[in-house]
């Protein structure tokens, strides 16, 4: 039997070659995008291990030091976050006590005072980049550049720069090391040790088994509506067999061989998909930084399960679709209506639905519970839409035939009810695309509100805010922190910047006046304490910048350099006024320096650089666009991966439509050629087959954009307890043009009815 499937699939001319061609085109297509999952999750992991390094001297990571040979030096280390131009530069200062101090990842040796080591793409900036922006900040001169074995992905910014242990034992933050870490962020549970670099895989697992899941369930369909490819004349060829002796086990072995070919074909092409696209994929910025294309590699286990499963999952998904055959040799003759769906299809959406409310609340804190809570909420609600598409198909198509007495009308309605499921099966690689489009808008889009910067002027978003405060006392509502006024020099030479706008100083607060944009912190004894400002240097602020009338001084909010862009800061019109001298204040300890700009590069670098010179051992400023953009840090990567999943999903959608309609022509071309006999209009049947597809595609489209919402608000609520947003005008314009597409191939269809219905069709043989 399996030479005779191997036969007719090879042999069968060109029905069997297209429907093999289809069938390997479809399984390519997702055994390349399983493939790149695995190999990004890979690729995820193999780069936070990469960063481990900068971690080295934080929290409990600094203790290893005890367990470190006797004869190790120890190593002065201090990690600080630098920027320019929006990107982050990971600066590590050092400075060796002896011959024996530990060397970081990268290096061949360690620096000494005024030499320090940067990373290529570093290095390359540093060389195209005038010194008062950038290379003025890092003293001395480079001697080399940091290796592979320490950056995480090839853009990645990193400078190593040599002191003396005198210089940064006076330091706040420096520490003592024995030893250069390893430990990951996926790696601490928050209890063993503490991180402040790298990324948590197990994050980006999480939504690349989310995003996978998405992605994946298209490809099924499209996989499975292949198979049926001239399902009727495939139906009489096996029943014909069984006429003659064949049983319904050899009959399963012949349809299986077909697709099982078809899969290992398409599983080799897969590969080779992956990876000749493999270093398009490294591109892709999900982590911060884009990947090695070395790092995006496939496990042994990643390979023989995908090479294993997809055959087989082929084989069991052919066995299915062609059941009716093993009714018995004359079941394809008994033609009858079949049974109409109940509504007990429901069940499994309203069941996923269910599985993801009930998470709200009760999320595991580990990363495999949450996979194992959100993935089967997902595929039931995906499945759901798949086994209720039916159910809903009839009840609008009888809704369709009881309101109209037009042909075209009345013949799409009395067929999508006679047979449900055939109607639905055209359009549900649509459907599916649609919630999944609509889910994913749903959390991008709640996250974006959530955590990115909000529309904001250029130079909002390019104010840089220096703030040296490095604590708060609850007890007391005082910031812990302040460094010396700037000197007249320092604060002509920013002035002096071209692009400058102006500087606001915000002091430290004798008056002990209240915060007046707090509403009492948490846990606090006494209101928070506000800082003090010179309301001449307020007024040349992008916003905020109103003091009350006639005030010299005022007292401004905490974290002013925020500009109130964050969503829960309430500030207020003016800032009401503070009774301090402006000789008195000029004279006050520092808390935030905030420099306006006119949004440019070079503005914006030169006052950094200038800032980060005069107070060395403080961390050196941020824009307010910087400073969302690290809360927000994996958004850009989650835009993208969102961006692959909706472009993705249509064309396999609009792939399985027109494969569903072109199939469903096929079969049904002797009962529209006697309809043509009878006096029907060719533009009647056109009709009817461009009725057949859109009613079921806008019935159950509505609830599947619906059920795409509703997913994206539970899951959303119980992993970051938001709420999702209303899509913005991109969603509609990406729904409707998906609709309309999606018409445009069934149109595309209408060609082959004329040539598939003439009188010769209806001969009897």
């Amino acid at each position: 039997m399996i030479r005779l499937g191997l036969r007719l699939t090879l042999s069968g001319g060109r029905e069997a070659a297209a429907r093999l061609a289809v069938i390997a085109a479809a399984v390519a297509l997702g055994v390349g995008l399983l493939l790149s999952i695995l190999a990004a999750i890979n690729a995820t992991a193999t780069q936070n291990s990469r960063n481990a390094w900068l971690n080295t001297g934080t929290g409990k990571n600094a203790s290893s030091r005890s367990a470190a040979k006797a004869d190790t030096d120890p190593l002065w280390w201090l990690l600080r976050a630098d920027h320019f131009d929006g990107r982050t530069i990971g600066r590590v200062d050092v400075a060796a006590t002896g011959p024996n101090s530990p060397v970081p990842p990268g290096l061949s040796r360690l620096p000494g005072p005024g030499e320090f080591y940067a990373s290529p793409a570093l290095s390359k900036i540093l060389h195209s980049t005038p010194a008062a922006e950038l290379a003025d900040r890092y003293p001395g001169h480079q001697v080399g550049t940091v290796g592979k074995a320490a950056l995480p992905g090839p853009d990645s910014l990193v400078v190593v720069i040599g002191h003396s242990p005198d210089q940064l034992a006076k330091q706040h933050d420096a520490t003592r090391v024995t030893s250069i870490t390893t430990v990951t962020p996926s790696s601490c549970n928050g209890t063993n040790c503490t991180v402040r670099t790298g990324i948590d895989s197990r994050g980006i697992k999480l939504i690349l088994s989310v995003a996978g899941t998405a992605l994946i369930f298209p490809v099924l369909i499209l996989i499975g509506t292949a198979t049926r490819l001239a399902a009727a004349r495939r139906d009489q060829r096996f029943a014909a067999m069984r006429l003659v002796g064949a049983t319904p086990r050899q009959i399963s072995m012949i349809s299986a061989v077909e697709s099982t070919v078809a899969a290992v074909i398409g599983t080799a092409v897969g590969f080779g998909l992956f990876h000749l696209f493999r270093t398009q994929l490294a591109t892709v910025n999900l982590t911060r930084t884009p990947y090695f294309a070395d790092d995006l590699t496939l496990r042994t286990s990643n390979i023989l399960l995908v090479s294993v499963a997809v055959p087989v999952g082929a084989a069991i998904a052919a066995r299915i679709a062609l059941r009716r055959v093993q009714v018995s040799p004359l079941g394809v003759t008994r033609r009858v209506t079949p049974r109409p769906p109940r509504v007990y299809r429901v069940i499994p959406l309203v069941a996923g639905i269910a599985e993801l409310s009930y998470a709200i609340g009760r999320v595991p804190r580990s990363t495999n519970g949450q996979i194992w809570v959100f993935v089967p909420g997902m595929l039931l609600v995906l499945t759901g839409l798949v086994i209720a598409g039916p159910w809903l198909t009839m009840a609008g198509a009888r809704v369709l035939a009881r309101l109209t007495s037009r042909p075209a009308l009345l013949l799409a309605g009395r067929r999508l009810a006679d047979d449900p499921k055939a109607g639905f099966r055209a359009v549900s690689g649509l459907v599916l695309a649609l919630c999944v489009t609509s889910a994913v808008v749903g959390i991008i889009g709640s996250l974006n509100a959530e955590r990115s910067i909000p529309q904001a002027g250029r130079t909002v978003a390019g104010a840089l805010d220096a703030n040296y405060v490095q604590g708060f006392n609850r007890t007391t509502g005082r910031q812990i922190g302040s460094v010396p006024p700037l000197s007249k020099a320092v604060l002509g030479d920013l002035n002096s910047v071209p692009g400058v706008k102006g500087v606001l100083v915000i002091h430290t607060n004798p008056l002990g006046t209240t915060d007046p944009a707090s509403r009492g912190l948490q846990g606090s004894v006494t209101p928070p304490m506000a800082g003090l400002a010179s309301c001449t240097e307020l007024a040349k602020m992008p916003a905020h910048s109103a003091c009350a009338s006639g005030a010299e001084a005022a007292s401004v909010t905490q974290n002013y350099g925020s500009f109130g862009t964050y969503y829960w800061q309430h500030w207020p019109t003016a800032w009401p006024a503070a009774g301090i001298s402006a000789q008195r204040l000029a004279r006050l300890p520092v808390q935030e320096i905030v420099v306006a700009t006119n949004g440019s590069t070079s503005a914006i670098e030169r006052a950094r650089t200038i800032l980060a010179n005069t107070y060395p051992d403080q961390d050196v400023p941020s824009t307010v666009r910087e400073d969302h953009a690290e809360r927000g840090a994996q958004l850009a990567g989650y835009q993208q991966l969102a961006n692959v999943v909706i472009l993705v999903s249509f064309p396999i959608a609009g792939c399985s439509l027109a494969v569903s309609v072109a199939g469903g022509l096929r079969d049904r071309k002797r009962p529209f050629s006697l309809l043509r006999l009878t006096g029907t209009q060719l533009g009647v049947l056109r009709r009817v087959v461009l009725l057949e597809s859109a009613v079921p595609l806008l019935v159950v489209a509505v609830v599947a954009i619906g059920m795409g919402f509703l997913a994206a608000q539970l899951f959303v609520q119980a992993q970051f307890r938001y709420s999702i947003r209303a899509p913005g005008i991109q969603y509609y314009v990406i729904v409707l043009a998906g609709l309309v597409a999606s018409l445009g191939v069934i149109a595309s269809t209408m060609p082959l009815l004329r040539r598939i219905t003439g009188p010769e069709t209806a001969r009897n043989e």
